[in-house]
């Protein structure tokens, strides 16, 4: 989202953007997601669930992110909800694709199975949506994401004196229904076992490891269960039978149900530092936008997809101003 986002900005602008993309598609990660961009109610509430960000970059994403769902809606996006149902939160949430191919448009294009150059030329925007490919596959952990972000960007901005951020071992990910289940991209969302509150958790070899409480949105139980994990419930619900029919395994107890999940990676957390107009730390010429860049949501869970458009727009802004 962060690189087309930041090119229709820079077109606006009256620049002629390139953006290459590594896939065979456009959308990223976006694009597979519900695609609700968000951000806190409070800005309090922001610092307390994501207590290890940099403040100003939290501060930019929290202040900038209802003009620039403006911005966004200017171009002629519209939205599916114009609240995200949630007391904590507040957004909007797009139709995908539509998003997708309105920025798209507006950005004049994509080239398309373009990975990125070694020599390129600053001024250059990462927006390669971090490394999750990379940590879920040295983690044992599942993908839900596209297949493409494999920490491109970070290797790219590392090797011109970049510095990165806390939390390079955290992510953003669900519980999703462990091996042999079968998941394809457009099961992402709706296999998301998002009941974890409700249940009991045991590790893999049935040691019990249910937290005192969980988060409201369970990132911290994608964090806790690792590869494999069993959530235990009293009763099935909606979530549990789609598994099911999926491949999920499944099996009675006592107690209630037994469902083998496993955490999947949907993005990473920490990455390159950047400051409040998205230029990379250390490497001059360098930008980053989206989960290329870290230190927002260190320690918790915020809106990647926020933090994709606040970026981008701040990064095409400081580019057309240099």
């Amino acid at each position: 989202m962060a690189g087309l986002v930041a090119a229709a900005r820079l077109r606006q602008l009256g620049h002629e953007p390139r953006v290459l993309e590594k896939g065979s598609r456009a959308g990223g990660s976006m694009l597979l997601s519900s695609c609700v961009v968000w951000r806190h109610l409070e800005w309090e509430r922001f610092r307390f669930e994501c207590p290890g960000g940099d403040e100003s970059l939290q501060r930019l994403i929290w202040e900038r992110t209802d003009d620039s769902l403006g911005w966004l809606e200017s171009l002629g996006a519209e939205p599916v909800w114009r609240d995200t149902e949630n007391p904590l939160t507040t957004g909007r949430r797009y139709e995908p694709r539509a998003l997708t191919r309105l920025l798209l448009e507006a950005a004049g294009g994509v080239e398309l199975d373009t990975p990125l150059p070694q020599d390129a030329e600053a001024p250059l925007l990462l927006a390669t949506g971090g490394f999750g490919g990379r940590l879920a596959r040295e983690r044992g952990l599942l993908l839900r994401a596209n297949p493409w972000s494999e920490g491109d960007g970070l290797d790219f901005a590392l090797s011109r004196g970049a510095e990165t951020t806390p939390g390079m071992d955290e992510f953003y990910g669900r519980a999703m229904p462990a091996p042999p289940a079968r998941i394809g991209e457009e099961d992402f969302v709706p296999l998301a076992q998002l009941y974890g509150r409700e249940a009991r958790v045991f590790t893999d070899d049935w040691c019990e490891i249910t937290p005192p409480a969980v988060a409201w949105h369970e990132n911290d139980l994608a964090q806790l269960i690792g590869p494999r994990a069993w959530y235990v419930v009293e009763q099935t619900n909606d979530r549990i039978e789609a598994a099911r029919a999926a491949g999920a395994t499944i099996v009675g107890r006592d107690d209630g149900i037994a469902v083998h999940v496993a955490a999947a990676v949907t993005h990473t957390i920490g990455g390159l530092q950047v400051d409040t107009q998205a230029r990379v730390t250390g490497a001059e010429g360098l930008w980053a936008g989206g989960v290329d860049a870290g230190g927002v949501a260190t320690g918790g869970y915020a809106s990647g997809l926020s933090q994709a458009l606040v970026l981008g727009l701040a990064a095409a802004e400081s580019i057309a101003a240099d």
